[in-house]
């Protein structure tokens, strides 16, 4: 079954929380059920229905002092799209500092415009 497919099959709140979920980009649970004005017991079964659907991702967080769940969206939600120029990853992405003038943005750059024309 497609994410298309299993995402037509969800209900208004479950939708709503997905769609809280991709756009937050990460929020925890406790903030969740908060956002999208249901109970907290509700709240969790969406929350359960998402993650047993793997449209989101759920991990054991501790936030304001108390045990939760971080709800993030799964790695395919992710747009990497505007990080590419042609098939180079902006050289922004990493560790290092990147120097402006340098090689490596000089190129992404010329990749970048290329794809323009």
């Amino acid at each position: 079954m497609s994410v298309s497919d299993l995402e037509a099959d969800l209900s208004d709140d479950e939708r709503a929380g997905l769609e809280l979920v991709r756009q937050s980009g990460g929020i925890h649970q406790s903030d969740f059920w908060k956002e999208l004005d249901v109970s907290s017991r509700k709240g969790s079964r969406i929350a359960d229905k998402l993650h047993e659907l793997d449209l989101i991702e759920r991990e054991d967080a501790v936030y304001d002092g108390h045990n939760t769940y971080l709800l993030q969206p799964t790695a395919a939600d992710l747009d990497f799209s505007l990080l590419m120029a042609g098939d180079m990853l902006s050289p922004f992405i990493g560790e290092e500092e990147i120097d402006p003038n340098g090689d490596a943005f000089t190129q992404w750059l010329m990749n970048l415009a290329y794809e323009e024309y």
